[in-house]
């Protein structure tokens, strides 16, 4: 029976990473990996999911409102597909990880979905919750603060280097994120909880 698989972590553990040698090893034994990530992160308008050690792959655009059911059907219309693999998922809107589950169960093609399960002020994103709750599958991605302890959360910093505590839950500038352990991030944060604006 197919599946819906939610891999979470921080940022920097090697989600992107392991989706790509995934996908790789499904086209390595003859099969379709249908790849799909947020339009957030479009490069130049093209999505392309890549790892931070060099690895990239082309991937279908998706956006909110983007019927994720109908799309991926059309896929299989038109070609056999064998797994679908969802990066930056926490973009996903609740009504998007339904589709994603119906494709597992009425389509019968598993669906293994990446992304970060909290944003910088210590809130779920709202793709990441549904997935937490509807996955039948959850994986935690594990990587490390600078302390050495497990990295449960992730800050947000200026170009200055200064810790943000406001702003849109979504930045397409990835490199602006650092994962920390809850103390630090707490220390980072200079309050708990975060004060909405």
């Amino acid at each position: 029976m197919a599946k819906l698989y939610f891999s979470y972590s921080t940022m920097n553990a090697g989600k992107s990473t392991i989706l790509l040698q995934a996908a790789y090893n499904y086209r390595e034994q003859g099969m379709r990996a249908l790849l799909l990530t947020c339009a957030v992160y479009a490069e130049n308008g093209v999505g392309v999911i890549s790892s931070r050690i060099g690895i990239d792959a082309p991937a279908q655009l998706y956006a909110d409102g983007d019927d994720l059911y109908q799309i991926i059907h059309d896929h299989i219309d038109a070609a056999k597909v064998d797994c679908v693999f969802v990066d930056e998922a926490q973009c996903l809107t609740r009504d998007q990880v339904w589709q994603l589950a119906r494709v597992a169960d009425r389509l019968r093609v598993p669906v293994m979905c990446f992304g970060l399960r909290t944003d910088f002020q210590g809130n779920l994103f709202s793709g990441s919750e549904a997935l937490l709750a509807l996955a039948d599958v959850l994986r935690e991605i594990r990587t490390i603060c600078s302390c050495g302890a497990k990295a449960t959360m992730v800050v947000r910093q200026s170009a200055d280097g200064r810790v943000l505590t406001a702003g849109d839950q979504v930045s397409a500038e990835k490199s602006a994120y650092v994962s920390l352990c809850r103390k630090h991030w707490e220390e980072a944060i200079g309050q708990w909880p975060v004060k909405g604006p």
